[in-house]
């Protein structure tokens, strides 16, 4: 007669087997969602500092460069001048995860600063 004990030593370590990608793949969505919560704040402070360079009087190509410095890679900006107010929209895509997520799509962020046009 085979002990309970005996009987049961495998099962652990199959439970553990089958658990640690399940522990990886939630690590890595975690990761990547913290990757695109901070590419969310990358392109909001490059859309602030834009519009405020604009409305301080400086060109649209010295504002967009910063915003362009401030924003992740491949970062778009448009730059829209009114009367008296500006508008700096920056977009910019966050790839997906890799490994076992690799399936998940990425995403796009983007964000919008008005900023009023300060007169001398």
């Amino acid at each position: 007669m085979v002990s309970r004990a005996r009987e049961d030593r495998g099962a652990a370590t199959a439970e553990l087997a089958l658990g640690i990608p399940l522990l990886v793949a939630l690590t890595a969505g975690l990761v990547w969602m913290l990757a695109v919560g901070a590419a969310q704040v990358r392109v909001i402070d490059a859309s602030r500092e834009a519009a405020r360079a604009v409305a301080r009087g400086d060109d649209v190509a010295s504002a967009e460069a910063v915003a362009l410095r401030i924003a992740p890679e491949e970062a778009r900006v448009r730059i829209e001048v009114g009367d008296n107010q500006v508008v700096v929209t920056t977009s910019a895509p966050v790839s997906g995860p890799g490994g076992l997520l690799s399936s998940l799509p990425g995403v796009t962020v983007t964000a919008d600063a008005v900023a009023l046009v300060e007169t001398s």
